[in-house]
């Protein structure tokens, strides 16, 4: 048996979350419901026109979520990233330890500054992000640990990483000592914009094999195979992964496990907040199949999570909310 059910790679940021209007999207130049890569002058900009909002942080980063939702769930994990020896850095380490996550991180850690990302939430529950990665844009392959890897069932990659050379140098570093050793990879988009700009870049992180699974959303899954509608998008996105799981909102997800599509209806609930449902969802799901549930079980099980956490504000749910969804989805 394997020490870890999941490995992950991603980039380290410390999210803080505000309630906006659309008029201060407007005003201050930020385009909605994507994540945009800023430079700290211009963070420090906006965090200077939301003086006097009250907001929180947690440890965070898309692939930090799910490494979390699967040890909230009961699995067991690593979680590979880079922060820097300020206060922030430590605030990140202090955290995803006490969210029983193990990791790369230590008490030495280079100079630098931790990344940040801001989470703007709107009325209409959608999420835009502006994110300065600080010291994650420097994640390599000297983050990795090969030993814990190898002593893994699946490794989980970030989508972000893409946008770094030598963080999707190391995410491409990862795949090839995973496929080389028997162990399953797993790739989530992150993000329509990402996709857009850094098709090529996510083709080189795929690589000439297969991807054991794919997460993406519905407009993650049409950019990428440059698509007008899902079923065609599902029809291509078999050529790069035996398996896939596409979030389609409030309609639940489709999620392919090899053989058929089988769609999810997820509960009928009042959005919030959308922030961290995608990676909450791949968290539950890989607890799920690393845990004897079938794909569609899964997928039940990491659309009911989802469906919980946007009806709050946060990334994360509880983990007195996980325990009580898996007494009412795991009899």
């Amino acid at each position: 048996m394997k020490k870890y059910h999941v490995y992950g790679i991603g980039n380290a940021l410390v999210d803080m979350e505000f309630e906006v209007t659309d008029s201060f999207l407007t005003k201050m130049n930020v385009e909605k419901g994507l994540m945009t890569l800023v430079d700290q002058n211009r963070q420090s900009e906006l965090l200077e026109h939301l003086t006097g909002i009250q907001h929180k942080r947690n440890c965070g980063g898309s692939a930090a979520n799910t490494i979390i939702a699967v040890s909230q769930f009961g699995g067991k994990s690593f979680y590979s990233c880079k922060v820097a020896n300020d206060e922030v850095g430590e605030f990140y380490y202090k955290d995803i330890i006490a969210n029983g996550v193990t990791t790369n991180m230590g008490e030495n850690r280079e100079d630098g500054i931790t990344g940040k990302c801001m989470v703007l939430i709107t009325p209409d529950a959608e999420r835009t992000m502006n994110s300065f990665l600080g010291i994650t844009e420097t994640f390599s392959e000297n983050e990795l640990v090969e030993s814990e890897l190898l002593d893994s069932e699946y490794l989980y990659m970030e989508g972000y990483l893409v946008t770094s050379p030598t963080g999707k140098a190391a995410a491409i570093k990862a795949r090839e000592i995973a496929q080389a050793n028997g162990i399953k990879t797993a790739l989530t988009f992150s993000d329509p914009g990402v996709v857009s700009f850094f098709k090529e870049g996510f083709v080189e992180m795929i690589g000439d094999k297969k991807l054991d699974i794919l997460f993406c959303n519905e407009e993650e899954a049409m950019k990428f195979t440059e698509t007008e509608d899902v079923d065609s998008a599902c029809a291509k996105l078999k050529s790069v992964a035996k398996t896939f799981a596409i979030t389609c909102g409030a309609k639940g997800a489709i999620v392919y496990d090899g053989e058929r599509e089988i769609e999810v209806v997820t509960n009928k609930v009042s959005a919030v907040d959308t922030n961290g449902a995608g990676d909450l969802f791949a968290g539950a799901f890989l607890y799920g199949i690393t845990h004897g549930l079938s794909y569609g079980e899964a997928g039940r099980v990491a659309c009911s999570a989802s469906s919980k956490l946007v009806t709050q504000f946060g990334a994360r749910l509880e983990q007195s909310q996980v325990d009580e969804l898996k007494a009412q989805e795991l009899k």
